[in-house]
Protein backbone atom coordinates (compact mmCIF):
# COMPACT_ATOMS: atom_id res chain seq x y z
CA UNK A 1 0.00 0.00 0.00
CA UNK A 2 1.36 3.59 -1.26
CA UNK A 3 1.61 5.94 1.71
CA UNK A 4 3.97 8.73 0.50
CA UNK A 5 2.86 12.16 0.30
CA UNK A 6 4.58 13.89 -2.89
CA UNK A 7 4.58 17.52 -3.85
CA UNK A 8 4.28 19.08 -6.90
CA UNK A 9 5.57 22.65 -7.37
CA UNK A 10 4.45 24.65 -10.20
CA UNK A 11 6.81 26.63 -11.74
CA UNK A 12 6.15 27.22 -15.45
CA UNK A 13 5.14 31.09 -15.72
CA UNK A 14 7.33 33.50 -17.35
CA UNK A 15 5.93 35.91 -14.55
CA UNK A 16 4.98 38.35 -17.56
CA UNK A 17 3.91 41.34 -15.06
CA UNK A 18 7.07 41.03 -13.13
CA UNK A 19 9.62 40.72 -16.00
CA UNK A 20 11.26 37.43 -15.61
CA UNK A 21 9.92 33.89 -14.74
CA UNK A 22 9.31 33.68 -11.05
CA UNK A 23 10.87 30.26 -10.67
CA UNK A 24 14.48 32.48 -11.31
CA UNK A 25 13.58 35.28 -8.68
CA UNK A 26 15.47 35.65 -6.00
CA UNK A 27 14.44 35.76 -2.48
CA UNK A 28 16.45 35.77 0.70
CA UNK A 29 19.26 34.38 -1.52
CA UNK A 30 17.06 31.38 -2.85
CA UNK A 31 15.18 31.20 -5.91
CA UNK A 32 11.46 30.91 -6.19
CA UNK A 33 11.97 27.73 -7.45
CA UNK A 34 14.52 26.46 -5.02
CA UNK A 35 11.99 28.09 -1.81
CA UNK A 36 9.18 25.77 -3.04
CA UNK A 37 10.91 23.16 -3.14
CA UNK A 38 12.13 23.67 0.39
CA UNK A 39 8.59 24.30 1.67
CA UNK A 40 7.56 20.82 0.24
CA UNK A 41 10.51 18.69 1.34
CA UNK A 42 10.44 20.06 5.17
CA UNK A 43 7.10 19.82 5.46
CA UNK A 44 7.58 16.06 4.23
CA UNK A 45 6.70 15.51 0.73
CA UNK A 46 8.54 13.25 -1.24
CA UNK A 47 9.50 12.55 -3.93
CA UNK A 48 8.71 16.44 -5.12
CA UNK A 49 8.46 17.57 -8.79
CA UNK A 50 8.94 20.63 -10.23
CA UNK A 51 6.36 21.47 -13.19
CA UNK A 52 8.62 24.00 -15.40
CA UNK A 53 7.62 25.62 -18.48
CA UNK A 54 8.84 28.93 -19.73
CA UNK A 55 12.42 28.18 -18.52
CA UNK A 56 14.33 24.96 -17.55
CA UNK A 57 14.66 24.23 -13.58
CA UNK A 58 17.24 21.78 -12.60
CA UNK A 59 17.44 21.16 -8.64
CA UNK A 60 19.72 18.44 -6.87
CA UNK A 61 16.96 15.64 -6.01
CA UNK A 62 14.48 16.75 -7.62
CA UNK A 63 12.44 15.72 -10.56
CA UNK A 64 11.44 18.28 -13.06
CA UNK A 65 8.23 18.06 -15.55
CA UNK A 66 8.00 20.24 -18.81
CA UNK A 67 4.98 21.09 -19.45
CA UNK A 68 4.82 21.73 -23.15
CA UNK A 69 1.56 23.90 -22.95
CA UNK A 70 2.58 26.14 -19.90
CA UNK A 71 1.07 28.75 -21.60
CA UNK A 72 -2.35 28.03 -21.40
CA UNK A 73 -2.12 28.59 -17.99
CA UNK A 74 -1.95 26.53 -14.21
CA UNK A 75 -4.36 24.23 -15.12
CA UNK A 76 -2.11 21.96 -17.79
CA UNK A 77 0.86 22.34 -15.49
CA UNK A 78 -1.48 20.33 -12.29
CA UNK A 79 -2.22 18.68 -14.87
CA UNK A 80 1.44 17.50 -15.95
CA UNK A 81 2.43 16.98 -12.58
CA UNK A 82 -0.18 14.36 -11.21
CA UNK A 83 0.36 12.27 -14.25
CA UNK A 84 4.32 12.66 -14.04
CA UNK A 85 3.62 11.06 -10.46
CA UNK A 86 1.37 7.96 -12.51
CA UNK A 87 -0.18 7.15 -9.34
CA UNK A 88 3.27 6.39 -7.29
CA UNK A 89 1.80 8.35 -4.02
CA UNK A 90 -0.99 8.52 -1.64
CA UNK A 91 -1.90 12.35 -2.58
CA UNK A 92 0.12 15.24 -3.48
CA UNK A 93 0.41 18.41 -1.92
CA UNK A 94 0.15 21.14 -4.69
CA UNK A 95 2.09 24.44 -3.86
CA UNK A 96 2.99 27.93 -6.20
CA UNK A 97 6.18 29.03 -6.46
CA UNK A 98 5.23 32.59 -6.53
CA UNK A 99 3.82 32.09 -3.15
CA UNK A 100 7.36 31.94 -1.23
CA UNK A 101 5.81 33.30 2.18
CA UNK A 102 4.19 30.07 2.67
CA UNK A 103 5.56 27.96 5.64
CA UNK A 104 6.63 24.10 5.98
CA UNK A 105 4.59 23.72 8.75
CA UNK A 106 1.07 24.53 6.68
CA UNK A 107 2.76 21.63 3.98
CA UNK A 108 2.89 19.45 7.49
CA UNK A 109 -0.91 19.73 8.81
CA UNK A 110 -1.94 19.17 5.66
CA UNK A 111 -0.26 15.72 5.27
CA UNK A 112 -1.60 15.07 9.06
CA UNK A 113 -5.25 16.07 7.52
CA UNK A 114 -4.91 13.50 5.18
CA UNK A 115 -2.93 11.09 7.40
CA UNK A 116 -6.43 11.61 9.24
CA UNK A 117 -8.98 10.73 6.56
CA UNK A 118 -9.64 13.68 4.31
CA UNK A 119 -8.51 13.42 1.13
CA UNK A 120 -9.02 17.17 -0.03
CA UNK A 121 -7.21 19.69 2.14
CA UNK A 122 -6.78 22.70 1.89
CA UNK A 123 -4.90 25.41 3.68
CA UNK A 124 -7.00 28.16 5.08
CA UNK A 125 -5.71 31.95 6.63
CA UNK A 126 -7.89 33.22 8.41
CA UNK A 127 -10.57 30.93 7.28
CA UNK A 128 -10.06 31.69 3.49
CA UNK A 129 -9.05 28.54 1.24
CA UNK A 130 -5.91 28.86 -0.37
CA UNK A 131 -2.83 27.44 -1.20
CA UNK A 132 -0.82 24.48 -0.92
CA UNK A 133 -3.48 21.81 -1.20
CA UNK A 134 -3.43 18.16 -0.82
CA UNK A 135 -5.15 15.80 -3.50
CA UNK A 136 -5.27 12.29 -2.79
CA UNK A 137 -4.68 9.84 -5.63
CA UNK A 138 -8.22 9.27 -6.09
CA UNK A 139 -9.38 12.42 -7.33
CA UNK A 140 -6.58 12.72 -9.77
CA UNK A 141 -8.26 11.76 -12.46
CA UNK A 142 -11.43 14.36 -11.73
CA UNK A 143 -9.30 16.59 -11.09
CA UNK A 144 -6.94 16.92 -14.12
CA UNK A 145 -10.08 16.30 -16.58
CA UNK A 146 -11.51 19.55 -14.78
CA UNK A 147 -7.82 21.52 -14.94
CA UNK A 148 -7.99 24.15 -17.18
CA UNK A 149 -6.64 27.37 -18.25
CA UNK A 150 -5.41 28.94 -14.70
CA UNK A 151 -8.19 27.49 -12.70
CA UNK A 152 -5.59 24.69 -11.21
CA UNK A 153 -7.79 22.42 -8.95
CA UNK A 154 -10.36 25.52 -8.24
CA UNK A 155 -13.15 23.94 -10.28
CA UNK A 156 -12.77 20.43 -8.90
CA UNK A 157 -12.62 21.70 -4.82
CA UNK A 158 -16.05 24.01 -6.12
CA UNK A 159 -17.65 21.43 -7.69
CA UNK A 160 -17.17 19.19 -4.33
CA UNK A 161 -16.93 21.51 -1.24
CA UNK A 162 -18.54 18.82 1.15
CA UNK A 163 -15.06 17.07 -0.22
CA UNK A 164 -12.80 19.42 1.44
CA UNK A 165 -11.29 20.22 4.27
CA UNK A 166 -9.69 23.68 5.46
CA UNK A 167 -6.93 23.50 7.89
CA UNK A 168 -6.04 26.24 9.33
CA UNK A 169 -2.65 27.77 8.73
CA UNK A 170 -2.70 31.79 9.25
CA UNK A 171 -0.29 31.24 11.98
CA UNK A 172 2.60 29.41 9.71
CA UNK A 173 3.48 31.80 6.81
CA UNK A 174 1.74 33.96 4.26
CA UNK A 175 0.21 32.93 0.76
CA UNK A 176 0.50 36.28 -0.74
CA UNK A 177 1.18 36.33 -4.52
CA UNK A 178 4.56 37.83 -6.13
CA UNK A 179 2.97 38.78 -9.42
CA UNK A 180 4.56 42.15 -9.97
CA UNK A 181 7.71 44.00 -9.07
CA UNK A 182 5.72 45.86 -6.32
CA UNK A 183 4.86 42.26 -4.60
CA UNK A 184 8.15 40.91 -5.02
CA UNK A 185 9.54 44.12 -2.86
CA UNK A 186 6.86 43.58 -0.09
CA UNK A 187 7.88 40.04 -0.26
CA UNK A 188 11.70 40.84 0.28
CA UNK A 189 10.77 43.20 2.91
CA UNK A 190 8.63 40.45 4.90
CA UNK A 191 11.72 38.10 4.22
CA UNK A 192 13.94 40.46 5.48
CA UNK A 193 11.90 41.65 8.83
CA UNK A 194 9.22 39.55 9.87
CA UNK A 195 6.00 37.79 8.78
CA UNK A 196 3.82 39.99 6.37
CA UNK A 197 -0.13 39.87 5.76
CA UNK A 198 -2.36 37.20 4.15
CA UNK A 199 -3.17 38.82 1.21
CA UNK A 200 -3.91 37.78 -2.30
CA UNK A 201 -7.04 35.80 -4.06
CA UNK A 202 -8.04 32.38 -3.89
CA UNK A 203 -5.78 28.74 -3.42
CA UNK A 204 -5.13 26.30 -6.56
Amino acid sequence: MITRVAGILLAAGDGSRLGQPKATVELAGSSLAERGVALLRDGGADPVIVVTGAIPVELPGVVSVHNPDWMTGMGSSLATGLRALEGGAAAAVIALADQPLVGAEAVRRLIAAHAGGATLAVAAYDGKPRNPVLIDRVHWPAVIELATGDAGARPFLRANPGLVTLVECGDTGSPVDIDTPEDLARARATADGGQGPSEGGEGA
